[in-house]
């Protein structure tokens, strides 16, 4: 059974992500990134994304995580603060530990690509 479908499916990630982005938005640590985000299309893209990366349905279109992130200068703190947000959002949701633990391990898979680190040789 995939991440998505122990969460909940597509109504436990269309909640995870409204849940998520108000908090985000909050956070003043990382809110300046979304200052020019058109937020509802933003929404459906990472509805998307998650679907896809839980093992959901794939109906992602958008760029890879590299490409879609590579113009933002982001730093480890702004990932982390990210990281947090999910957390909370997931915890608030109730979603158990051990699949928040599977989810920040998806989300751990694509941090070099977010921060525009190098690959580890």
């Amino acid at each position: 059974m995939s991440i998505y479908e122990k969460i909940g499916g597509e109504a436990a990630v269309n909640a995870a992500v409204d849940i998520f982005y108000r908090k985000v938005l909050m956070d003043e640590r990382i809110s300046e990134f979304f200052d020019t985000v058109d937020m509802e299309n933003q929404h459906v893209k990472q509805k998307a994304f998650l679907t896809m990366a839980f093992g959901g349905p794939n109906s992602y279109t958008g760029k890879d995580m590299r490409e879609g992130h590579k113009h933002l200068n982001l730093k480890e703190e702004h990932f982390n603060a990210v990281a947090e947000n999910l957390v909370a959002t997931l915890k608030e949701l109730e979603v158990p530990q051990e699949y928040i633990d599977d989810i920040i391990a998806v989300c751990l898979s694509v941090k070099d690509d977010v921060l525009n680190l190098e690959p580890a040789a």
